[in-house]
């Protein structure tokens, strides 16, 4: 019995990890912004492009 509870010991010591560091958030570049506003234009002339085909029945 002592011998299980001393290898359970050390087999639980990998979960006693580092606490968790938040990642500092950065700043949008130019380019994902572009990305953003081109799938977003997308987007909405898909719902356009459905809308107008629902539209028609």
């Amino acid at each position: 019995m002592r011998k299980l509870s001393l290898l359970l010991f050390v087999l639980a010591s990998p979960a006693w990890a580092a606490s968790f560091d938040r990642p500092i958030p950065q700043a949008q570049s130019a380019t994902a912004e572009f990305w953003f506003a081109a799938g977003s234009i997308a987007l909405l002339l898909a719902l356009a492009a459905v809308h107008w085909l629902v539209s028609r029945r």
